[in-house]
């Protein structure tokens, strides 16, 4: 969290506006998707919208949105070329969005916290995991400055 409470409770609404922003762009490029699959430029725009997201709420430590926006960065910048995002896939990203975007509005505005049970963040990251032919995920060392732990691992 930034020096206290009172700096995060300014940045917070500033942080939300501009979360739900990324995430409305995200959401704009998957239904691009699901009108001309596997654009390139579609991927890209969602790939950068994730990373700016998952830096604006680790800069407000927002770990849960951070991690589950990497974790999900790191799914689509890793599939195989060949991969083929059809309509599995996409409707697996599609549900981490809506969970992604229920999280946003969950984040109490003057703690900070996310009471959340990760368990249905780790199903919805290993069914696309899984869509997109990557069963055996593990995060990319470089997604962040220091290797994020899988939601299995953390489980376990």
């Amino acid at each position: 969290m930034p020096n206290d409470r009172k700096e995060w409770a300014q940045r917070f609404p500033e942080f939300l506006v501009e979360a739900e922003t990324l995430l409305a762009k995200s959401e704009e490029c998957l239904s691009h998707l699901q009108l001309i699959s596997n654009d390139k430029d579609a991927i890209d725009c969602m790939l950068s919208t994730l990373l700016k997201l998952a830096s604006r709420a680790e800069a407000l430590a927002l770990a849960a949105v951070s991690e589950f926006s990497l974790h999900i960065h790191s799914l689509l910048n890793h599939a195989p070329d060949h991969v083929d995002l059809h309509t599995q896939a996409l409707d697996a990203l599609q549900d981490c969005f809506t969970l992604m975007a229920w999280q946003l509005e969950l984040v109490d505005q003057s703690t900070g916290q996310l009471g959340l049970d990760e368990s249905e963040q780790t199903s919805l990251i290993e069914a696309f995991a899984f869509q997109v032919g990557q069963c055996e995920f593990q995060p990319s060392v470089n997604a962040k400055s220091q290797p994020l732990m899988s939601y299995s691992e953390r489980q376990a």
